[in-house]
């Protein structure tokens, strides 16, 4: 009886050793993995214009807060390389190479430039646009449902809209007969927007003359020759480099007396009137697609989001400064009056 107690208590022990032993080897296995450090996503992005500039500023932060909405926290779980090309467009294709090597999981495109950079430097990196104009006349994307390669991102009607620019223009001042639009020639999405004006201005018999501004040593005699040329009003093609200056574009405009009409950076800093997509909203709506692109999607299978929401500002303290009086049926359609 002994002899078996004792062969009986060493089965237990074994048992309970053997128990004990695949607990300890089960245990650390799970707790090591939930003690492991989330994986850091690494994310380029690449900016036509500089980090300082205000309205790169507030972009940067929509897409920034887009990214923490979604759970990705910078120094954490979340690394973002910058590259600024300082409005220099011809820096852009080396500044997307130095991304691409550097492996960053998504490239995040500012502009329509950007964007063409951004894809002539990499085939395999998935490239998310903040925004860009028209991703299928610029040959980007194949299609805004099926962008098919390695490109998504949103988008908005740049012809309609700076079309539509001209309309509220004449529907403020009737008179109107002269408008400047004004451009940066090196940016390829102007081609089609400035055919889709020159049709709004022979229905509503405008006259349109193009001015080139590719920074701001150039808007000073840009402004200049509008002013000889005797315009009424002038209007901007969106351009990354030029919405970084709008307090300069502006501020010239305040200066020739013309009345500017473009988006709310400008009317922001003074200018008469804007009309467009809220574009840090775009910006904050890129995380979606970068948090998608993490977990898995593709980004050719996810349709290009456009633009559904315009506003249409107008400030009635750059409206007096001009001397002008604007109708009241316009007031009434504005989204916001700045007094």
């Amino acid at each position: 009886m002994l002899c078996y107690g004792r062969v009986y208590q060493m089965t237990l022990r074994r048992t309970f050793l053997g128990i004990l032993a695949l607990s300890l080897l089960a245990v650390p296995v799970a707790s090591f993995a939930q003690q492991q450090p989330p994986r850091t996503a690494r994310i380029g992005f690449l900016g036509q214009t500089s980090a300082s500039l205000s309205a790169s500023v507030i972009r940067v932060e929509a897409l920034r807060t887009g990214l923490r909405d979604l759970g990705y926290a910078e120094g954490k779980n979340l690394t973002i390389e910058f590259r600024w090309a300082e409005g220099k467009h011809e820096r852009l294709p080396d500044l997307a190479a130095e991304l691409v090597r550097l492996k960053v999981d998504v490239i995040v495109t500012q502009g329509t430039p950007g964007a063409l950079a951004a894809k002539q430097a990499t085939a395999t990196i998935p490239i998310v646009m903040a925004v860009v104009a028209d991703p299928v006349a610029t040959g980007l994307v194949a299609s805004l449902a099926r962008p098919g390669g390695n490109i998504t991102g949103g988008s908005w009607v740049s012809h309609e809209v700076s079309a539509k620019r001209l309309e509220l223009l004449r529907d403020a001042f009737p008179r109107t007969k002269r408008v400047a639009v004004l451009i940066n020639p090196g940016n390829p999405s102007n081609a089609p927007i400035l055919q889709a004006m020159e049709l709004a201005a022979r229905s509503l018999k405008l006259e349109i003359s193009q001015f080139e501004a590719r920074g701001p040593n150039e808007f000073e005699s840009a402004f200049t020759a509008m002013a000889a040329k005797r315009v009424d009003a002038v209007t901007i093609i969106d351009d990354a480099v030029l919405i970084a200056n709008a307090k300069a574009i502006a501020n010239l405009a305040a200066k020739k007396r013309l009345p500017l009409m473009a988006f709310n950076e400008t009317v922001e800093a003074g200018g008469l009137m804007a009309y467009g997509p809220n574009f840090p909203e775009m910006y904050r709506r890129a995380a979606s697609y970068v948090d998608k692109i993490l977990k898995g999607a593709k980004p050719g299978e996810l349709p290009i989001e456009q633009a559904t929401t315009f506003e249409l500002v107008i400030n009635m303290k750059a409206a007096k400064a001009l001397g002008l009086t604007v109708p009241q049926s316009l007031l009434q359609r504005a989204d916001r009056v700045i007094q």
